[in-house]
């Protein structure tokens, strides 16, 4: 069956190169974004309550950008003043250039990995003298916490916002030839929303094998799977599958 609409699972691109946009202009297709899950940030009654007092810490592990605006939203609402000594330890180069939105970055010690948890972790080491808060989500990688254990480091995480279903109900009589998602999360958001959900000729879209394993373990089809050698993104993925099957258009 041909493709004519697409649904992508997440929030639609602010950047205008994006390629999905260069995807449904070339195949022309329509492409709707519909974030499936938002992020929730908890109350700094939630976060004394988790037994956080951000005086205690020298030093902050950023993974998110999520992160990043959580945790300064929670100093701000706590009226704690973020020394210029504070240390941030940050996943990524994106993460690290989000972190100026809140610092004057030349004047901070910040120290950055490549990508991976596991790639910052020998800076963390370096470092473990230090007091590490580890601001997150509800839902955190067990492998972020092994990492530290097994650093032997000074730490404690906290919960400062959480991952949370957003209501699609507007969605209930709306057909899509294909479904995009990227987490175990948004699996869990489509049967929350639509319990009685039946694939039928619903083409299934998925990212990573986390993603890939929930589609199945809830007894879906998976159709179109990224990353992998010949597509290592999405777009590509979608891009191959549309071409073998609109063919005849």
């Amino acid at each position: 069956m041909k493709v004519k609409t697409i649904l992508v699972s997440q929030p639609e691109p602010k950047i205008e190169n994006s390629p999905y946009f260069d995807l449904q202009e070339k195949q022309k297709v329509k492409i709707d974004f519909r974030p499936f899950i938002h992020v929730e940030g908890v109350s700094a009654k939630d976060i004394r309550q988790q037994k956080v007092d951000l005086n205690n810490y020298t030093a902050i592990i950023l993974t998110s950008r999520n992160a990043v605006d959580h945790f300064f939203r929670i100093a701000e609402e706590m009226r704690f003043k973020v020394p210029d000594s504070m240390k941030y330890f940050c996943q990524s180069e994106a993460v690290a250039f989000y972190l100026q939105k809140y610092v004057v970055y030349r004047k901070r010690k910040i120290y950055v990995g490549k990508r991976t948890f596991a790639e910052l972790s020998p800076l963390i080491k370096k470092y473990k003298e230090e007091t590490f808060l580890l601001p997150n989500t509800d839902k955190v990688k067990p492998a972020v916490p092994e990492t530290l254990n097994a650093l032997g480091v000074n730490w404690k995480q906290a919960t400062f916002y959480k991952t949370v279903v957003s209501d699609l109900s507007d969605l209930a009589n709306v057909y899509y030839d294909v479904l995009v998602f990227f987490s175990p999360s948004g699996i869990e958001s489509l049967f929350q929303n639509f319990p009685d959900f039946k694939q039928n000729d619903t083409r299934i879209a998925v990212f990573g094998n986390t993603t890939i394993k929930a589609v199945e373990e809830k007894g879906l089809r998976v159709d179109i799977a990224a990353p992998t050698p010949e597509t290592p993104s999405m777009t590509m993925a979608l891009q191959k599958y549309i071409d073998k099957v609109n063919k005849g258009k």
